[in-house]
């Protein structure tokens, strides 16, 4: 369980967009570990967890796009019923606002990476990891 940045990238919602973010990290030699989209009738907004965030702000600012970063958990969670529920609990019981979390897990897989912007990610991981 760690602190780390996201990214957020706000582009149009178009056809090929998403193409054109994952060709330009590959060739910028950007990792992409966790992603998820949300979108308007006129934008998204990619949240992403990469292995080089600073490059990543860098490449996305030199070709004009908005990019923001946030502090996020990311956790190791057991892939099975109620492992969600125990860190919802654990963190509303300590006053911690979960914002929104996206996260995958292989049906086969034994955990999976859960992705948390909460209102307070020091204070969280500390209960988290109690």
């Amino acid at each position: 369980m760690q602190i780390t940045k996201q990214i957020a990238i706000f582009l149009e919602n178009k056809p090929g967009t998403l193409a054109r973010v994952c060709d330009t990290f590959a060739k910028e030699k950007i990792n992409i570990f966790a992603m998820t989209t949300s979108d308007t009738v006129d934008h998204t907004v990619m949240r992403m967890v990469v292995s080089d965030y600073p490059k990543a702000l860098r490449v996305c600012e030199e070709r004009g796009t908005l990019v923001v970063e946030d502090d996020v958990l990311l956790v190791e969670a057991d892939n099975k019923p109620g492992a969600l529920a125990r860190i919802a609990h654990k963190l509303a019981a300590a006053k911690i606002n979960i914002e929104y979390t996206y996260c995958a897990t292989a049906p086969d897989q034994k955990s999976g990476l859960l992705v948390l912007r909460v209102s307070n990610a020091k204070k969280a991981l500390k209960i988290l990891n109690l």
